[in-house]
């Protein structure tokens, strides 16, 4: 029970990575406000945790919208009294070219996965000062620091999220607030499984194809990326601030 005591939003927890989390983070303890723009999968989370014991509320949350950040934060204080946890796991999948790219999908890939993080960051604040301090963790990816053909917008958003927890860890150290990425590699989700029907794979094929770029010649497993949050968002992690913790399988060591 790591998490014991503590409470925690976690962004994007309506399937996927984001689900696998609030479901660990209330397995250890936490009260968790499970945030996402898509209310089926995000009362569907919900149901799960309550289901098995856990404590945890639901927030329609677009985290592009100032407005919605400042909701979660309150219904964590409302619910659970304060606020110890931010996981910023929400984000948009855009792909393509630079001539490929729209304006409007340049907007709303940095507005999601880059100022959203921020947004939910700036709400969470005056919470996580009341509670003299806690953990920030933002799902960045191994595109953060790599280069793939086709993926111009998404990896430009997710290396702006490592620049913004560098950032913030400085910022915010002074508030005892600490504030890490975890970079997952290629991951058995919703939104993989999308990319690989749309690529004109099957996903047992999509599946292997992308599973050997690791060394473990295989895909992670949402709760592998759970495990890595857990840690950074724990006391287990009290002297880790501004760190990038890779999570995918040894695909990127070369």
């Amino acid at each position: 029970m790591r998490l014991a005591n503590k409470s925690a939003i976690v962004t994007g927890a309506g399937s996927g990575i984001g689900r696998a989390i609030a479901e660990r983070f209330a397995r250890e303890g936490a009260a968790v406000i499970v945030a996402d723009i898509d209310e089926d999968g995000g009362r569907a989370t919900v149901d799960g945790i309550r289901s098995a014991g856990g404590r945890a509320e639901f927030v329609r949350c677009d985290v592009s919208q100032e407005s919605d950040g400042r909701e979660a934060a309150a219904a964590a204080v409302r619910h659970f009294g304060g606020l110890n946890i931010l996981v910023n796991n929400a984000a948009a999948f855009i792909y393509g070219s630079v001539e490929q790219t729209t304006a409007d999908q340049w907007r709303r890939v940095w507005e999601v996965n880059v100022v959203g993080q921020a947004n939910l960051v700036k709400a969470a604040l005056p919470a996580l000062r009341a509670a003299r301090g806690g953990s920030i963790v933002n799902i960045a990816s191994q595109s953060s620091f790599i280069a793939q053909a086709n993926y111009v917008p998404y990896n430009s958003s997710k290396a702006g999220v490592l620049q913004l927890t560098r950032c913030l860890a400085m910022d915010l150290a002074v508030d005892n607030v600490r504030v890490n990425a975890v970079s997952p590699g290629t991951i058995k989700t919703p939104a993989v499984d999308h990319c690989i029907r749309t690529i004109g794979l099957t996903l047992e094929a999509g599946y292997e194809r992308f599973g050997n770029d690791a060394v473990l010649k295989r895909l992670g497993e949402p709760a592998e990326i759970a495990a890595a949050v857990l840690f950074l968002a724990s006391d287990d992690a009290s002297y880790v601030t501004g760190a990038n913790l890779v999570v995918d399988g040894g695909a990127t060591i070369d």
